[in-house]
């Protein structure tokens, strides 16, 4: 048997298909569309449950609403449980009108029973069930009540009867629509043909011409406009029969709500937590960690070694394995506990609704950027991986506003930049790590938002689309739940390493240990890599104050992977130890010598925004639509890190020399900010008006 869970977004219908499937769910994308699809069978069972994504309604106005129907008419489930949000039932039931619309059994499922009782509100469920036409469940997803009801339910046969929602000369309308169509689904069908759906239009005829003339003059206004009043009519009026509401009570959300959205410390709140993050990850907690897994990457490496030399391999062969695949691969594997945490930070955030509390405090400023607060979500997601950030770019809606976001996404610090981040900010910045890593996390913002700012008055020239998102309840996380997230995640982190790593750790390995004579054992600067390194080394020069040919090579090498950078750096100084401290790495001999603080934090700033890995430039092409596209959007990513790793050389090596001091900083940092102000406001009062309805007043 086929199932469709169907919902509203943040109603439970994640953990509702966790709990039915036991989280054993095949997980891929809808054919054409990179929108997580998600499949599993439900316990104990045979019953094939699909999970669509969260939906306000079956009339195709995002991808999100166009896949749930396309699934309703194509994979025809047998069943569909609408899982709703009791705490919300006016919200939730226009979904439940249209799925009462379908020929086929509907099981409504009123999640979050629990908290009925501490908000005062009662549901007489059985006189819901009466005025929906189906079967009606109080459930508790996250407490997993009342769930096997409708796991029996699902077996049972309907014998409930559909309720008619509409006035009179409607349904009289709908019949004589019905009448003559030979599909499934024929009042639904009849009634999206009244409302004009384009998607339905090969119905059309003239008899229903005539028949929605007929009606527009009784109702003198558009039909859609009509049947949506209908419905919400009808939900109005079911809500006053079956539920009963005490006096208002002050949730915990709303009082929550009230600290962290108050529009004078939300912001303020949002750094500190972010700051946290990324001080836990990356500071004190996160370095403390991966002392114990450098000691076993060593102890692991000289075992292999010894064992080689002791079978008789050549040393060539030795230095392959310990020298090319043990330090490349181990140099990144090492910093797995600061993934560890910083995925457990952020899934910890997710669960517990923050997140959707962020996206609504920056919709109002993405939106002067030309974008809008679904833009926030992809930037959330690229903070674990830039490939499903930029691929989560398909919940928008606007075509510009969705190519920019694609664009700017790999600007966020992934987990394959924090490596880098951890090694230089650790070694260079020692005691201030955590504040050193936390200011390129703010780094980035602002860098988003100057960017954002720019391609949405030159290139991208459009109005940002309408953020429209439920703030869920603020709830206490499931420990099952984020332990599977973040093993998820660290896992498809691991997997990378293990491949694309690898493969490049051994290309450096070989080019790092013979020469353009093919000849092995040369000294490293005679090696083939150091002669290409030397060649291109002046591009970096002004970022670095020095040609130094071995960052040249690992900076290169993060077009291929970021997390490829360290492991690149770690081959070519020959170590399979201490790479996280990078007491070895830039100790003196080393390619890396003579590397400054600020050379150390221009090159962290050239790593976070110049392009991205193969991966996510690929994921770019798909998203942008072109070769074409993709290598201006890389080109102007790369651009950006150039430049402003050399701004941030250029001023930091003057503080470190005393040219500069932080007084003089601070007028010039003042008169850069008065001259982007002025710059601005030009090119508000002179830009193109039209480009930014419903703000100018050209178009009011």
């Amino acid at each position: 048997m086929k199932i469709a869970l169907v919902g509203n977004q943040n109603s439970g219908k994640t953990t509702l298909f966790n709990y039915l499937t036991g989280m054993n769910a095949k997980i891929g994308n809808w054919p054409g569309v990179t929108i997580e699809k998600k499949t599993g069978t439900i316990k104990g069972t045979k019953h094939e449950i699909t999970d669509l994504p969260g939906i306000y309604s079956l009339s195709p106005y995002s991808i999100e609403e166009e896949i749930s129907r396309k699934f309703v008419f194509d994979d025809k489930p047998d069943v569909i449980i609408n899982i709703v949000d009791a705490t919300s039932l006016e919200r939730s039931l226009y979904l439940t009108t249209q799925l009462m619309e379908l020929d086929c059994k509907v099981i409504i499922a009123l999640n979050m029973a629990d908290l009925l009782e501490k908000r005062g509100i009662a549901i007489d469920e059985k006189k819901l069930e009466e005025k929906l036409g189906a079967k009606v469940f109080k459930i508790s997803a996250l407490k997993e009540t009342g769930i096997d009801e409708i796991i029996k339910e699902i077996d049972k046969k309907e014998d409930l009867t559909r309720v008619k929602i509409y006035d009179e000369n409607i349904e009289k309308s709908i019949e004589k629509i019905s009448n003559d169509l030979s599909k499934e689904h024929k009042r639904f069908i009849s009634v999206k043909l009244l409302e004009s759906d384009a998607r339905f239009k090969e119905y059309n005829n003239d008899a229903i011409d005539n028949i929605k003339k007929e009606l527009e003059k009784n109702y003198d206004t558009d039909l859609e406009e009509i049947i949506a009043s209908e419905r919400y009519s009808f939900i109005e009026k079911t809500k006053k029969e079956c539920v009963k509401e005490k006096e208002v009570v002050e949730t915990i959300s709303d009082k929550l709500d009230k600290v962290f959205l108050n529009k004078w410390i939300a912001f303020p709140i949002f750094v500190v937590v972010m700051f946290l993050v990324y001080f836990l990850s990356v500071g004190v907690v996160g370095s403390s960690t991966v002392d114990w897994v450098a000691d076993n990457m060593d102890a692991f490496g000289e075992w292999v070694g010894t064992s080689l030399e002791n079978a008789g391999a050549s040393d060539w062969a030795v230095s392959l394995v310990v020298d090319g695949i043990i330090a490349g691969v181990g140099a990144v594997l090492g910093f797995i506990p600061q993934l560890i945490i910083l995925f457990l930070c952020i899934s910890l955030l997710e669960t517990t609704g923050y997140m959707s509390r962020i996206a609504l405090l920056f919709d109002k400023l993405f939106r002067k950027l030309g974008m809008s607060g679904k833009s926030l979500i992809p930037f959330i997601v690229g903070s674990g991986c830039s490939v499903p950030g930029i691929m989560g770019t398909r919940i928008i809606e606007n075509q510009d506003e969705r190519e920019m976001t694609s664009i700017l996404v790999p600007f966020i610090p992934c987990s394959a930049k924090l490596p880098i981040i951890s090694l230089f900010a650790g070694y260079f910045f020692d005691k201030n790590s955590g504040i050193v890593s936390a200011s390129l996390y703010f780094f980035a913002i602002i860098v988003i938002i100057i960017s954002a700012f720019i391609l949405s008055r030159t290139k991208f020239k459009h109005v940002s689309s309408s953020y429209i998102s439920e703030l869920p309840e603020y709830k206490v996380p499931s420990a099952k739940y984020v332990a599977k997230d973040v093993f998820d995640k660290v896992i498809a982190f691991i997997k990378r390493a293990g491949t694309v790593i690898l493969v490049c750790s051994i290309v450096i390995w070989f080019l790092l240990s013979f020469s353009f004579g093919m000849e092995y054992g040369v000294d490293i600067e005679d090696s083939m890599l150091a002669s290409i390194g030397k060649t291109v080394s002046w591009v970096f020069y002004p970022m670095l104050g020095q040609n130094n040919w071995g960052a040249t090579v690992s900076a290169i090498q993060g077009l291929v992977a970021k997390e490829q950078v360290v492991s690149s750096m770690a081959v070519i100084a020959g170590l399979a130890e201490d790479v996280e401290e990078g007491s070895e790495i830039f100790a003196d001999g080393t390619p890396f010598a003579g590397i400054t603080a600020a050379a150390a934090y221009a090159f962290m700033v050239f790593n976070l925004f110049s392009a991205p890995c193969f991966g996510a430039i690929g994921a770019m092409q798909r998203e942008l639509g072109s070769t074409k596209r993709m290598l201006k959007a890389v080109l102007f990513q790369t651009s950006c890190a150039w430049i402003l790793a050399t701004i941030v050389y250029q001023i930091g090596s003057r503080i470190e020399s005393g040219a500069i001091n932080w007084a003089n900083l601070v007028i010039i940092l003042a008169i850069v900010i008065v001259l982007a102000c002025i710059i601005v406001s030009k090119f508000i009062k002179k830009g193109d008006g039209c480009a930014r309805c419903p703000y100018c007043n050209n178009c009011k």
